[in-house]
Parts: C-alpha cells; structure tokens; sequence
C-alpha cells in the first residue's frame, strides 16, 4: 500500500491546523468571538494528520501531532482529551523515539492523577516501567514506575493489580541483589494470597522465592524463614518447593555442590525453573566453598 499520500495529505493538514491555531488568537478572531471554535478545529486536524501519519508508519510525526492535540485540549480545558491525546502520543512515539513516549505518558499521568484517577494513572505508569524494562534497559527507573503503580493500585484497594505490580519489583530487586527488598515484597505478597481460596495456591511460591533471598544473604536466616513459612502456611510444608529447600539447606551446611545440583536437577525434571530461579539458585551454589559450576 502507497502511503506517500496519506503523509502529504497529513502534512498539508498539519500546516492548516497551524494556521487556525495562529488566527485564534488573532485580533480580529478574539473580537469576534471565534477563536475558541478554531481551536477545537486544529484539534481535530491535528488529530486526523496524526492517523494519517500512523498509516503512513511515520511514528515521529504522528506522535508530534497528538502532542500539539493535546497541548490545545489542555488550552481549552478538555483534560479528557488532553490526556487521551498525550497517550495518543506516547503509543506513537513508543515505536520511535521512547523518551519522547515517557514524557508524553508523564504529561498524561499528572492530568489523570490531577483529576483522581489514580487506577488509569497506574495503568500508564507500568506503560512506561515497561519502555525502561524492554527499550531503555533502566531497571532502577522501571522498579520506580512499579512501585509507584502499586502505591496507586492499593489506594483504589485494586490488590490484586498491587500485587503484580510488586511481584515485578520483587523479581528485579533480587537481580540488582537488593535481598531485602524482595523477600519483603515476596512475604507481603504471600501473606496476602495465603487466605485467599483463589490465590492461596500461588503463595507457596512467594514464600519459595523469600527463603531463596534469604538464602543467599545468610543459610541460618534461610532456615529461620523456612519454619516461619511453615507455621504461617502449613500447605507450604508439604510443597515440593518447602522439600526442595531443605534438601539445599542440607546440601550446603554440608558443602556438598554435587548433593545442591541434583536437588536442583531433579526439582527442574517436573517443575521446570524459569530464568529468575537459575539465577538465584546459582548465586546460592557459588558460595558453596570453591564452586564455580552451573546447575545442570
């Protein structure tokens, strides 16, 4: 499909959008009261060019126009639009320019918490914790937007929202080896799901993955945490992944890496150990004394 023209004809909408926005604060506009109306009508062009500019893949210049879109929406008091407008924007800008989609999601977030919707506010914060996490590569400013989120989430008591959102910071303060931030999270989390009849059966794995931080940090915390999950849960008693620790805990009172590793292997054979796991586990064998291997 020939886009060219979809551009040009976006382009030609753009620079008459300007024009009106120019003649709206003319003299003669404001005397004879048309400047609003024309204002309202260099949104919609402004917003009809960026949709050309998206069908003709040009990103950048879509995202340019929903950002002039909003900025008049705002002039004009319409902080429904603005806001749409600024997400408009920031979707376009995702694809092209990922600092420019952050500022524009900011600009969103500010209007739709100035107005009180702190849950649509937490929705674009994990938007741009996102943009950090996949283009930016920022963990820190990712972990940032998460907890902030989860902050918005739990004053709508949207908990389960929370939740996920803490589940996140959680994963990525352990790889940035900020243990205690995470087995906080992890048993704050899992305290909340373990009476929960729908969730409870998740909890076994908040409270697997806090005695793997605690693990790391110090074997004696690990076995402490152990029995105060046991009494907390006892379904975690009984859990393959309660044995599974115990089995490491032993393992490493005994420096014995080849007893760690099978315990790890034969765990991985029927529930397979995702990448956080691996990583964590092979943290915690690397202080067996002078072990330098893998897990497999």
């Amino acid at each position: 499909m020939d886009t060219s023209g979809k551009e040009k004809e976006a382009i030609q909408l753009m620079a008459d959008a300007d024009k009106k926005v120019k003649s709206s604060g003319s003299f003669l506009g404001g005397m004879f009261g048309g400047g609003h109306q024309k204002v309202e009508e260099a949104c919609e062009m402004y917003c009809r060019a960026a949709n050309m500019f998206k069908m003709a893949k040009n990103w950048s210049a879509a995202g340019s126009a929903f950002c002039k879109a909003a900025r008049l929406h705002m002039q004009l008091q319409n902080k429904h639009d603005s806001a749409t407008s600024f997400i408009d924007a920031g979707n376009a800008y995702k694809k092209s320019d990922p600092n420019e989609a952050i500022k524009c999601l900011n600009a969103a977030i500010d209007i739709y918490t100035d107005m009180g919707r702190f849950t649509i506010a937490a929705k674009h914060h994990i938007s741009i914790a996102e943009i950090y996490e996949s283009d930016m590569v920022d963990i820190e400013k990712a972990i940032a937007h998460y907890e902030q989120a989860a902050d918005y989430y739990k004053g709508e008591e949207s908990n389960s929202s929370a939740n996920k959102c803490l589940l996140k910071v959680g994963a990525y303060c352990a790889q940035l080896e900020q243990y205690q931030k995470s087995i906080e999270i992890y048993e704050q989390v899992g305290a909340n799901t373990m009476d929960n009849p729908l969730l409870k059966y998740s909890a076994k794995e908040y409270f697997f993955k806090a005695s793997l931080c605690h693990f790391i940090v110090d074997e004696l915390n690990a076995k402490i945490a152990v029995e105060k999950y046991e009494e907390m849960f006892p379904a975690f008693s009984d859990s393959r992944e309660c044995k599974l620790l115990k089995r490491l805990l032993e393992a490493h009172e005994e420096q014995n890496s080849e007893a760690f590793t099978e315990a790890v292997k034969e765990f991985d054979s029927i529930s397979r150990l995702d990448q956080w796991h691996t990583t964590i586990l092979l943290r915690i064998k690397k202080t067996i004394q002078g072990d330098e291997g893998d897990l497999k």
